[in-house]
């Protein structure tokens, strides 16, 4: 895991960058963490350990290049609220640097996601043998439901 190593490294160094593709990082003072207590049943730590991680990004004060700011603000997610910020909750860990590590890949996978340039769909005609195959085999069709009915004696 990447960023498990990026966790450990940032004791250690006080600037990190959270790489996000070959061209585009992040500086580690554009995101925000902050420390609370998880949700769910507890122990005997449950009301003096915080170890759930609250990560906060904002996309406008950030320093991402402009493509994916636009494509982050349009985006339809429930994480991204009306100002811009993203805000991302990890808690399935015990403790807060395994859950900082999984807030960061969380974001990262978000911001990737919108890097990907979808292909524009070709609309393309049916050929005249597609069409006579439809066609053909709708005449059969209608044959074997005409054979299906009953016989009527017309004599």
């Amino acid at each position: 895991m990447l960023l498990v190593e990026f966790i450990k490294l940032k004791k250690y160094y006080s600037s990190m960058v959270l790489e996000i593709s070959n061209n585009v990082s992040l500086p580690d003072s554009d995101i925000v963490f902050s420390a609370i207590r998880a949700q769910g049943a507890g122990g005997q730590n449950v009301n003096k350990v915080s170890s759930a991680i609250h990560l906060r990004f904002d996309i406008n004060a950030s320093s991402l290049p402009d493509f994916y700011k636009t494509r982050l603000l349009n985006l339809k997610d429930k994480r991204i609220n009306k100002l811009g910020v993203i805000i991302i909750k990890a808690q399935r860990f015990r403790t807060q640097e395994k859950n900082r590590a999984e807030a960061l890949e969380r974001l990262q996978t978000l911001i990737k996601s919108v890097a990907n340039v979808k292909k524009r769909r070709v609309s393309t005609k049916p050929t005249r043998t597609s069409k006579t195959r439809r066609m053909d085999e709708k005449t059969k069709r209608g044959r074997d439901k005409q054979l299906r009915r009953k016989v009527i004696n017309t004599e």
